[in-house]
């Protein structure tokens, strides 16, 4: 096993789950990693942006703050140590998300109207929550510890989900406002060019699906389960900006037929024209960016799309988008490599280097698939509280796979199970095309 020394964030992701929670100083090392790097995603910020909620579906990123530190108060030291206090009583109702069993909590589309408690007393609340996490690594009894070193480490992949909620939630609160301000001054570059989509064949059969359980998990991802895939088609590479102004500029926005009936509810009703953050100004396509408002890079994937928009480009191609099964076959070869957060573009990027095979398999954006998110066979939940962080969402959502710009590289694994209702654009979402053969 590697020492703390030795240990870097980037290799924890390959590192069993089991040893991982065995070697102490690991764990210790891993946390402060992820907890740093939540505040470190905060310095571009001012004081004034981490207090606004532009709508019902993001938080304030003070919020996130507290939230990510509250999971280890709710959920650690307040049960293994009965003498623990916490640093204010209602953190626990201002903080608590969608955990019924928790208490009652300060409801989800109010979040923006609390100026109380302030940015430096959730960063101190935070400080406070490190200091008792760590002291309780270090000092708990080999019992407790084992009992409860699992939970730190769910706390710890519940704060990476936050750190992707952070980002894209601060590019919603920046993109209201006509000054178009900055979060990155990275510079990227505009790409005319893409390669021509290729197509991957692979062989039917019955698979193996789900996490085994030697990595951490999610409860969603398992059990293990078997199912029959017919041959199908992978396209090599995610849809482009490109072939996504195509769809527009022949109408896709105004042929009922492409459209699924709850789809075309929301065209008629929102007055889409366009992926979200899209403008036109004077005959081009812009769109906000965490880098800015800029021209539309017709070589990046298309992103911030619903999944009503992914399949009605799908059927425009007279084609579809994979199951969920589908795409998890395809993926296991390759390494989880991509545009991660860990390279700080924050936004997707264009194909460069394309290599046989698939491509943009991890990264960039998360690929819709057509797959309902639904339970596997023989699903349970955790138990108590715990249990409500997947299972009680399993209804009127779809699955996406793979992760984004926002997603960290050590959080993200083939049997990763992301859910949205199919009317969501505001995370990073696009889409791979599949064939039947």
């Amino acid at each position: 096993m590697n020492t703390l020394e030795e240990t870097s964030l980037t290799s924890l992701s390959a590192i069993n789950s089991k040893l991982l929670i065995d070697d102490r100083s690991v764990l210790v090392k891993y946390y402060n990693n992820v907890r740093a790097f939540t505040e470190k995603l905060c310095e571009p910020l001012e004081i004034e942006d981490y207090v606004i909620q532009t709508m019902p579906d993001i938080s304030p990123t003070k919020w996130h703050l507290g939230h990510t530190s509250w999971f280890f108060e709710a959920f650690v030291l307040g049960k293994a140590n009965p003498n623990y206090k916490s640093i204010h009583p209602l953190y626990t109702y201002l903080f608590n998300s969608y955990y019924i069993q928790v208490g009652e909590r300060w409801l989800r589309p109010n979040r923006g109207l609390l100026s109380r408690p302030t940015v430096k007393d959730i960063f101190e609340y935070r400080k406070f929550i490190n200091e008792n996490v760590l002291e309780f690594i270090e000092k708990a009894d080999e019992k407790i510890y084992n009992e409860f070193a699992p939970v730190i480490e769910i706390g710890m992949n519940h704060e990476q989900q936050h750190q992707e909620l952070l980002l894209t939630d601060i590019k919603h609160v920046l993109s209201i406002n006509p000054l178009n301000p900055l979060y990155s001054t990275r510079e990227i570059k505009i790409q005319n060019e893409f390669p021509k989509m290729k197509w991957m064949n692979f062989d039917g059969g019955i698979f193996e699906i789900g996490n085994e359980g030697k990595e951490f998990c999610y409860d969603n991802e398992t059990p293990q389960h078997k199912e029959l895939l017919n041959p199908f088609r992978l396209a090599n590479r995610l849809v482009t900006n490109g072939e996504f102004i195509e769809f527009i500029e022949d109408g896709g926005y105004e042929s009922a037929p492409l459209w699924l009936s709850d789809g075309w509810a929301i065209i008629e009703n929102e007055k889409w024209k366009a992926p979200f953050y899209w403008e036109k100004k004077d005959g081009e396509w812009w769109n906000f960016t965490l880098n800015g408002f800029r021209k539309v890079n017709p070589a990046e994937p298309v992103t911030h799309i619903s999944y009503y928009e992914a399949d009605a480009f799908a059927t425009w191609r007279d084609l579809r988008l994979p199951t969920e099964a589908e795409w998890e076959v395809a993926s296991r070869k390759y390494k989880y490599e991509g545009n991660f957060v860990d390279e700080e573009i924050y936004h997707p990027t264009s194909l460069k280097n394309e290599k046989d095979g698939l491509n943009q398999m991890y990264g960039d954006v998360w690929e819709w698939t057509r797959s309902p998110y639904s339970p596997y066979p023989g699903y349970k939940p955790l138990p108590g509280a715990l249990g409500e962080y997947n299972g009680k969402f399993m209804s009127n959502q779809m699955v996406l796979r793979g992760g984004s710009c926002a997603t960290s590289q050590t959080h993200i694994r083939s049997t990763y199970r992301n859910f949205f209702p199919p009317h969501s654009r505001w995370q990073f979402m696009g889409l791979r095309l599949a064939k039947d053969i």
